[in-house]
């Protein structure tokens, strides 16, 4: 690979040193980083519930990165995005599409994790010209059978991680096994590698607006997924608590020619604990 932009920058392909940058559009300065060689279809990234831009998995970014320019942002209201969070899914996905035209792109591929997983496909369907490729983890559709729990389930995880001083995502996002508690405390230190311009943590009040439009979105009436036709890889590990992996498997059978990997002994979590495994089924998924 040429290690050289087409402004003859050197190429950043580690996540830990990726440049810290604002776009402004409809009044919202959005916080975001890139990453990787410019030039061909980016990567853009969709994060998870709570998340700021120091939530994605170095081990995950890092080898698509390589290759391809990848694309982090905060959406409004979150981290160091200005705005507010809106209260439905729908929204998130239209100030999504707001970033992405406000970069300049007409086609993107998209990696997408539980609540950006909900995000990315309303994206799909609402702008289906926009998106290529989708990779879909750790989510499922509207409508899906318990999404609307997962504010308790989150609610009692936080309690169990403050009880005992730990991140709540060790409980959120992996299984309570030695495997798991191992893979929780790696994903957690892999966290930390960026130690310089790291994000706003996200606020408690953008968090429940974050919440209550997942129980809306799990209490709506399902999407017509047949719209989606675009190359879909579907993700996540055999235990899901928070988004119940059975969804994963019913996105599988209604989106037309999509492929499915379930990893073994993992929750939620299941692609930073499979990252070895999942990086590169996702750069072979998404290769032009």
């Amino acid at each position: 690979m040429d290690n050289t932009d087409p402004q003859n920058e050197p190429v950043v392909t580690s996540y830990a040193k990726a440049p810290a940058k604002t776009v402004t559009a409809a009044g919202v300065s959005y916080a975001y980083r890139e990453l990787g060689p410019k030039g061909g279809i980016p990567v853009v990234f969709l994060v998870h519930l709570a998340a700021t831009l120091d939530n994605w998995d170095p081990r995950i970014i890092d080898p698509i990165a390589q290759n391809r320019h990848v694309i982090t942002f905060d959406q409004p209201g979150v981290g160091a995005s200005t705005g507010q969070v809106p209260n439905s899914i729908e929204a998130m996905a239209e100030d999504a599409y707001t970033f992405i035209k406000a970069l300049g792109f007409d086609t993107i591929d998209v990696f997408a994790f539980s609540l950006g997983g909900m995000v990315a496909q309303d994206l799909a369907i609402k702008h289906p010209s926009l998106v290529r490729k989708l990779v879909l983890t750790g989510t499922g559709p509207r409508g899906g059978k318990d999404i609307d729990k997962v504010l308790g389930t989150t609610y009692w995880d936080i309690l169990r991680a403050t009880l005992t001083r730990s991140d709540p995502k060790e409980f959120l996002f992996f299984n309570r096994n030695p495997t798991g508690k191992t893979a929780a405390k790696a994903f957690i230190k892999r966290l930390q590698e960026r130690t310089e311009n790291r994000d706003k943590p996200i606020t408690a009040r953008a968090f429940r607006t974050q919440l209550k439009a997942i129980q809306k979105y799990g209490r709506s009436a399902p999407s017509n997924l047949s719209t989606i036709s675009q190359p879909t890889l579907i993700a996540n590990g055999d235990n899901d608590r928070m988004v119940p992996s059975v969804l994963s498997e019913e996105l599988h059978r209604r989106i037309k020619g999509s492929e499915l990997i379930i990893y073994p002994d993992s929750g939620h979590g299941g692609i930073f604990q499979h990252h070895t495994r999942l990086a590169p089924a996702v750069v072979e998924f998404l290769a032009p």
